[in-house]
Formats: C-alpha cells, sequence, structure tokens
C-alpha cells in the first residue's frame, strides 16, 4: 500500500482546523496541524509535507507571509489558500506569490478534494518535467552525430525552436522524434513551463478524448471527478502528440478545431477555456498516404504541417554509429572492438537508434568485461552483413569440393575478396573486419593473388 499523503492544514481556529482534519482523513489523507504560520514553515522545514491548506488570516505570520517565506526558503510545496467570498482579491494576490489554488469558505468535502488533487497533479508533472529538462542535459541524451544528415536536423531545431508554429515531426520508428521534441521546447521560449507528452497509439480512442481535453464530474460513466486533460496541463508550455495519424478521425475534427481557436471544453461541460500552447506532432508513416488512407485529415494535415522535420534512418547516417555506440556505452565505460564497430555500420537498423540502443546494451551484457567484440552481437546483426552473407554463399558453392584444404581456400578468397570490397580496399580495415593480423591478410594475398585493383571492386586473383 503507497504512502498517505500528508497535508498541513493552518488555521487559528481549533474548530475549523478539526474541520480540516476530519475532511481530510475522509479524503484518503494523512493531516498534519498547525496554528499559524510559524508552525507552518517549522513542519514544513522539517519536510515531508506534499501540500499546504491555509487561511489567509491568522494572528503572527498570517498566509500570505507563509507564502512569501516559502518562497524565500525555496520551498516548493504547493499551497491552497482559504478564503472568504469578499476576499477574491487578496487569493489572487496569494496566487501571484505562488499559491496553487484557492477555495471559497464555507466549502464541502468534493470542493476541497478537487482542488487538492488538481494541485498534487500539476506538483507531480512539474517536478517529472524538470527531472527531464535535468537528465536531458546531465545524461547528454540530445542528438548524437556529426554527419549531414543530423546537422540538417539541429539547423531545423535552431530555427523552429524560437517560433510559436506548429511543427510536424516525420521519421521511421526509433529515429528519435520525441527527442527532437523535447530539443525544439528546450531551445524555445516555453522551455520553463511544462512539456506534456501524449502517444495517441498508446491510448484507447474512447479514452484519448478525456485525455486530451479533460472532463468533468459525470460526464460518462466512471467521471467520479473532474479532470484536467494535458491541453491545460501543458497551458504555457509545449504539446506533443505523438503517433497523431493513429488518433480517430471525430477526434481529430476537436483537436483542428482547438489548434485553430486556442480554445477548448471538457468532456461534459460547455464552458470554453483558453490555452496558450505550442504543439508538436510526429508520425512514424507518410503523413500524406496517411492523408490518402482516410487515417488523417486533410485539413489538420495542412494545420499540422507548418514547419515540418524529416527524420533521417540510421541506415542514411551511418557514419554516427560509431559516435552513438560511443555514447550508449559510455555509462558503462566499455569500448567497442574495430571489427565489431563494421560490422554495425554495414547493417541496416529497421529499428534504427533505439535497436542500436538494444543491441549495445546486449551485447555489454554478454562481454562481461570492458571491450565489445564482434562475437557478443546477436546473430541476426552478424547475419546481415555483407561478409556473412558471403560466407553462407562460399560455403553453399564449395559444399561439393572434393578436399577440406581445397574448400578451405576457396573460403578464404571469397572471403578476402568480400573484406576489400567492403572496405573499399583498404588493407588495414579488411584484416580488422577479418579479426586478423594486416600482416597475415598480406600474406595469404601474396598466396593467391595480386590485390592491386581497383578499389572501387577489389579482387584477389585465383
Amino acid at each position: 500500500m503507497s504512502e498517505l499523503k500528508r497535508i498541513l492544514a493552518v488555521d487559528d481556529e481549533p474548530s475549523m482546523r478539526r474541520l480540516l482534519e476530519i475532511s481530510l482523513k475522509q479524503a484518503g489523507y494523512q493531516p498534519v496541524l498547525a496554528a499559524d504560520g510559524r508552525e507552518a514553515l517549522g513542519l514544513l522545514r522539517q519536510g515531508g509535507i506534499n501540500l499546504v491548506v491555509s487561511d489567509l488570516h491568522m494572528p503572527g505570520m498570517g498566509g500570505l507571509k507563509l507564502l512569501e517565506t516559502m518562497r524565500e526558503d525555496n520551498l516548493e510545496t504547493p499551497v491552497i489558500i482559504v478564503t472568504a467570498q469578499g476576499e477574491i482579491a487578496t487569493a489572487v494576490a496569494a496566487m501571484k506569490l505562488g499559491a496553487s489554488d484557492y477555495i471559497l469558505r464555507p466549502f464541502d468535502l468534493e470542493t476541497l478534494e478537487i482542488a487538492i488533487d488538481r494541485a498534487l497533479s500539476v506538483t507531480r508533472l512539474k517536478i517529472e518535467n524538470q527531472f527531464l529538462r535535468e537528465e536531458v542535459t546531465r545524461d547528454g541524451k540530445h542528438l548524437v552525430g556529426e554527419s549531414e544528415a543530423i546537422q540538417k536536423v539541429k539547423r531545423a531545431i535552431a530555427q523552429v525552436a524560437p517560433e510559436k508554429a506548429t511543427t510536424l515531426i516525420v521519421g521511421e520508428t526509433g529515429t528519435g522524434k520525441e527527442l527532437v521534441a523535447h530539443a525544439i521546447h528546450r531551445s524555445s521560449t516555453r522551455s520553463k513551463s511544462l512539456f506534456v507528452a501524449v502517444n495517441c497509439a498508446a491510448i484507447p480512442g474512447e479514452m484519448l478524448e478525456s485525455e486530451l481535453f479533460g472532463h468533468e464530474r459525470g460526464a460518462f460513466t466512471g467521471a467520479i471527478k473532474e479532470r484536467v486533460g494535458k491541453f491545460e496541463l501543458a497551458d504555457g508550455g509545449t504539446l506533443f502528440l505523438d503517433e497523431v495519424t493513429e488518433m480517430p478521425i471525430a477526434l481529430q475534427a476537436k483537436l483542428l478545431r482547438a489548434l485553430q481557436e486556442g480554445v477548448i471544453e471538457r468532456l461534459g461541460s460547455n464552458r470554453p477555456l483558453a490555452v496558450d500552447i505550442r504543439v508538436l506532432a510526429a508520425t512514424n508513416i507518410d503523413p500524406l498516404q496517411a492523408v490518402k488512407d482516410g487515417k488523417l485529415r486533410e485539413d489538420l494535415y495542412y494545420r499540422l504541417n507548418v514547419f515540418r522535420i524529416d527524420l533521417p534512418p540510421l541506415r542514411e547516417r551511418r557514419d554516427d554509429i560509431g559516435l552513438l555506440a560511443s555514447h550508449f556505452m559510455q555509462p558503462r565505460h566499455l569500448k567497442l572492438d574495430p571489427a565489431a564497430l563494421d560490422i554495425l555500420q554495414q547493417y541496416d537498423w529497421p529499428g534504427n537508434v533505439r535497436e542500436l540502443a538494444n543491441v549495445l546494451e546486449r551485447a555489454a551484457i554478454m562481454s562481461n568485461g570492458d571491450r565489445i567484440q564482434a562475437q557478443h552481437l546477436p546473430s541476426d546483426i552478424l547475419g546481415n552483413t555483407p561478409v556473412r552473407r558471403e560466407i553462407s554463399t562460399a560455403l553453399e558453392e564449395n559444399a561439393t569440393l572434393p578436399c577440406l584444404p581445397d574448400a578451405v581456400e576457396a573460403l578464404e578468397k571469397s572471403l578476402i575478396r568480400a573484406a576489400l570490397k567492403q572496405t573499399g580496399g583498404n588493407k588495414s580495415k579488411a584484416a580488422k573486419l577479418l579479426s586478423i593480423s594486416e600482416r597475415s591478410l598480406w600474406y595469404k594475398l601474396g598466396i593467391y593473388g595480386n590485390p592491386d585493383e581497383s578499389t572501387q571492386n577489389p579482387s584477389v586473383k585465383t
């Protein structure tokens, strides 16, 4: 069972503290009581308080002074102010000082629960978003690579980030679409606000509308309390819609209206809510083909495609594989054997960067040392490189040779020819690819023939 949230109730009236204590217990929280701001501050400095519910007017230290002092002490605990009907202006002032919400006295249990739930939810998301920003900076979770293909993406990010333009990110699965979205958000004027991501393919269609726009209590069966949607949570920040082409067509119309008008409505409500968000969307399929196939509304496509960034698959930026491998292996302090790197650079990577990360994680486990070698790579990687395919072909062609020495000689010739072709005639790289010394390679070339032919089609004499 998870630990109960500890809510600090601050009020100078004993009867009100008792009411808050009973209400908080009924709502499933652990109440902590304080008679004024000074006592509350002492409890806050001890730690372990998840939220504060405080009266505005108290002798000694009132609610506003408590808020000021908390912010001076960098205490980020959310605060809900309890105020009377005629003190709305003071409550607004409290909000400007950092209060999460305010409720009017007298209030019922449901009103208190809604305010607490909303404040805790927003706080949790802020903490998660801050963690993501710090993690990206600390762990280097950024676009890795120096190829022209990835440099083009980085230039596009720098160009569009300061703008508010809706951006469509297109790329195969595993190319780093959410990574690009984070990079745009980090470099934008909204970087201090929330980055809220929604995977449209991972949420059932009937639930996605509530996830995006929220709902009121009683809006549908099971809606026992109001829910703040992702649009509201992202207000002032960035909303990332991943796999947007998987969103039901009917819901796409409501999304289009929200993008065009900057206004949403919760399910079960006809009260419009204005939101100021920057929308980034992503898809792993051709969006124009999705329009033709009826998966994406044409008008929504044009609204999303104000600025487009195409992510290259890993097979089109093979020069970055070494840098990516070093990036993924750095936490384990591992090195990659040159022969293993050559094999990785020849594989087509249908799962792109995500697949590379998974392959290297597995190889790191298999290596049980400080270096990943070719034999530590999965068989499906080894079996799909040109040299390995040459091995299979050579074995099949020479399966009926009359004696083993002749078969071995024919196989060596085929492999040397394949290695030289794969490395553009570079003897040093070819030797590493074959896991032999360069001297051994030269020796075998001396036996089998003169390799001094075009590096575009190197071969050995037979």
